[in-house]
């Protein structure tokens, strides 16, 4: 199946998954594998309107990534959503416990990566945290979009 709508999904919608969402927009387009990638985020327990953490926008920047218009959001439907990746096991419990006829389709984001672990949040940690945070995101996205245009171009 090609995989053409991500929901990347923390707690807040203010740190880990706009970040995972931005980042992982970029590394699509890097990759050009020849379809769009629609990628959203959303919170678990987050309240809507709120920006992104200053230092997450400030990390992002780094990046050459503005993420400055961002507004959190609570999960909703997951109607249209081809993937939805939780930023650590607990969040994708309980998305798979809210949403239990979408369930084949959530993931923790370390799971579907085959990398590393789950991300600690960073919120009101030093910018050093975001960071890490960010390092740690960038390198189980690269897996993420490898394994999308693997799976979606059909090789095994």
């Amino acid at each position: 199946m090609r995989i053409t709508k991500v929901l990347l999904v923390c707690s807040g919608n203010t740190c880990r998954s706009p970040m995972a969402a931005a980042l992982l927009r970029e590394l699509w387009r890097r990759a050009d594998p020849g379809w769009d990638l629609q990628v959203d985020s959303a919170g678990i327990g987050a309240f809507p309107g709120l920006p992104a953490a200053a230092n997450a926008v400030a990390v992002m920047k780094e990046r050459g990534i503005d993420l400055s218009g961002h507004r959190s959001q609570p999960v909703g439907d997951l109607a249209g959503y081809d993937l939805v990746l939780g930023v650590t096991r607990a969040h994708r419990d309980a998305l798979r416990a809210r949403f239990p006829n979408w369930a084949d389709r959530i993931f923790a984001l370390a799971e579907y990566a085959g990398v590393g672990g789950d991300l600690s949040d960073p919120i009101g940690g030093p910018l050093e945290a975001y960071q890490e945070t960010a390092k740690a995101l960038e390198e189980q996205l690269q897996a993420v979009v490898e394994r999308i245009r693997r799976e979606g171009s059909g090789e095994p």
